[in-house]
């Protein structure tokens, strides 16, 4: 189960990527949004990515909790989930083109990486739940900022 924790956490490894794991976990996380695009039925994506969000939550915060205990700190930098959560929090229920995808994904990497309140305060609950309540704050931050931006630049709807 270790094992799979960890290949949960750092999602497939990508998280082991040697600069900016982080930005790697966020890519990750616009790869995997593309994909449910490209696989499910538009009726049914907006459902499909809730489930992928809450699924990934609650079983990142399993792995999270595991990963601090194999790594022996906490929120180790390989753990990523997060970060692939964020993403689809961030461009969830807004259709976007590509350039608007990219868009939300410098939107989140900002939040991420500045921690709006109440993302810093988040980030000091116990083991997973930390990990990935940051970044799902700032997956929030980075929706609602993306939804001020596509009503400025429709374009990149």
């Amino acid at each position: 189960m270790k094992r799979l924790a960890l290949l949960l956490a750092t999602f497939g490894y990508v998280g082991h990527f040697p600069i900016a794991p982080g930005t790697a976990g966020s890519a990750a996380g616009l790869a995997l949004y593309a994909s449910l695009r490209y696989l499910a039925p538009p009726a049914v994506v907006p459902y499909v990515d809730l489930g992928a969000i809450v699924a990934l939550f609650v079983l990142g915060c399993w792995a999270g909790t595991v990963a601090e205990r194999h790594y022996g700190r906490t929120d180790p930098g390989a753990v990523v989930v997060d970060e692939v959560i964020g993403m689809l929090m961030t461009l969830w229920l807004i259709p976007v083109t590509w350039k608007g995808a990219v868009v939300g994904f410098l939107l989140f990497r900002a939040f991420d990486i500045v921690k709006p309140f109440p993302a810093r305060q988040c980030e000091r609950l116990h083991g997973g739940l930390g990990i990935m309540a940051d970044d799902a704050v700032a997956g929030i931050y980075g929706n609602l900022a993306l939804r001020l931006v596509l009503l400025i630049a429709p374009t990149l709807r």
